[in-house]
């Protein structure tokens, strides 16, 4: 691979935006430089802010068996356009998920996918035996409450047989389930990370058990509540459901004090006309997840430094992708340009996701990516350039870690900048490891279709 150098960004150091070029080569940021280096090819950044690649460890993309929602590849298209440079796919297709085999045909169906991708594995009475077998996923979920798809385990003793076999779990455990869940993980001297918290209750249960529980809160449950289902009409429909002010309130100050690990997407696309006609659960998310974000930094919200560590930095620790979630010398090269300048106005006709619609419709946002890296070759810059994305790879212990109770509990107060406890558990769980005139070649991310300053349409 040819090397290629981003000369001109801006990244953060120490919490601080500072002038780098970065050289890559071999799929890897090869090296962080002060000075303009040669290289093969040279991408003139022009100052705009370069942040790890957003790594995206909920979705639902849908295929096999719903592809008329959203497809692999074409929910990979939606995803490095949102600046999301790897995602993980959830088990509750049809047919699920559930079986090494299934899983194997799966992964052949992902050759299309612009970005990185693992794929999750399910849960259910029957597939001990296949959880002892499979490999390389980021976790087996249980579903503790209904979803889409037939996955719910009501069995506690099951549920508790399924954590003990699985390398790690995830839960859609929601309100009393939440409690269950957590209950037989500490029985059994685990972790589980909670998709989707969207309750003040829920909050107030994990930080009880902070030692336990990974926190993923997600960008409808921050930045919409259930006022907004008028609106919305037959489109409100998602699990878990919109909320009161009070609990996103409780979501905000749970990022604040550093209870929350990651923000994610739970990109679960249906067809507008769909919706329309009946109860279906779930919105997409992978484009609007991080103008929406980067929106609220924009507004003093939150810092830069917490959207690259709740969007990227977190979930590479706690799924063991060593090698993801940093810009450090080493690090792949998964990488998202973003104008923190830039507004747009979300609008359905701009999405390339199947589904056709946001239900942050008509929402001007300031800050958005405008170019995506995927193993250092530029997938997207207001049009798609094809390359293959790459199957991640999960690095844990070999065996199965049981891990010591911790006995501190959480601060109230964390310092928004200051990563919590939890996160250096999962370190340890995966034991972590001046201008010159530009070569020929060289391209401007000026030119990626940006009009600065000005109010235009997604």
């Amino acid at each position: 691979m040819k090397s290629t150098l981003l000369k001109n960004c801006q990244i953060l150091v120490e919490g601080k935006l500072e002038k780098r070029h970065l050289f890559l080569e071999d799929h890897k940021i090869a090296h962080i430089s002060e000075e303009i280096i040669a290289a093969d090819k040279v991408v003139d950044i022009k100052g705009k802010i370069v942040i790890p690649g957003l790594i995206d460890s909920h979705v639902h993309f849908r295929e096999p068996g719903l592809t008329q929602k959203e497809d692999l590849e074409s929910g990979s298209r939606a995803a490095v356009k949102g600046g999301i440079t790897t995602v993980m796919d959830m088990p509750n297709t049809i047919p699920a998920m559930i079986t090494v085999e299934r899983l194997e045909e799966k992964r052949k169906l992902a050759k299309g996918m612009l970005c990185n991708y693992g794929f999750h594995f399910g849960s259910s009475l029957g597939n001990i035996e296949e959880i002892k077998r499979v490999k390389n996923v980021p976790s087996v979920k249980i579903y503790m409450d209904n979803t889409t798809g037939d996955l719910r385990m009501t069995d506690m003793d099951a549920i508790g047989h399924v954590v003990e076999q699985a390398a790690f779990c995830t839960f859609h455990a929601e309100r009393d389930n939440l409690e269950k869940a957590i209950e037989i993980v500490t029985d059994l001297k685990k972790k589980m990370y909670a998709c989707h918290v969207s309750l003040a209750s829920e909050v107030a249960l994990i930080k009880k058990n902070k030692n336990r529980v990974f926190m993923e809160v997600c960008p409808h449950h921050l930045f919409l509540t259930e006022a907004d289902n008028e609106r919305l009409e037959m489109l409100q429909h998602v699990k878990p459901s919109l909320k009161k002010q009070s609990d996103q309130d409780a979501l905000w100050s749970a990022i604040g004090s550093g209870l929350v690990d990651t923000i994610c997407s739970d990109h679960a696309p249906h067809l507008r006309e769909e919706k329309m006609e009946k109860v279906m659960f779930g919105y997409p998310g992978v484009e609007t997840m991080l103008p929406l974000l980067l929106d609220a930094v924009n507004n003093g919200r939150l810092s830069l430094t917490k959207v690259v560590e709740l969007t990227s930095t977190n979930a590479a620790k706690i799924f063991g992708l060593k090698t993801k979630g940093k810009i450090e010398d080493g690090y792949d090269a998964d990488l998202t340009v973003i104008s923190m300048e830039l507004t747009r106005v979300v609008k359905a006709e701009n999405l390339v996701s199947k589904s056709g619609w946001s239900p942050f419709e008509g929402k001007a946002l300031k800050g958005w990516p405008i170019a995506t890296y995927v193993g250092g070759t530029l997938v997207y810059d207001g049009e798609f350039h094809e390359h293959p994305g790459k199957e991640i790879t999960i690095e844990r212990p070999k065996e199965r870690v049981k891990e010591a109770v911790v006995e501190e509990e959480v601060d109230e107060k964390v310092p928004e900048e200051e990563s919590s406890d939890v996160q250096e558990d999962a370190e340890e769980q995966v034991e972590e490891t001046e201008e010159e005139k530009a070569p020929e070649g060289e391209k401007n991310v000026g030119e990626l279709n940006e009009q600065e300053n000005s109010t235009g349409t997604q």
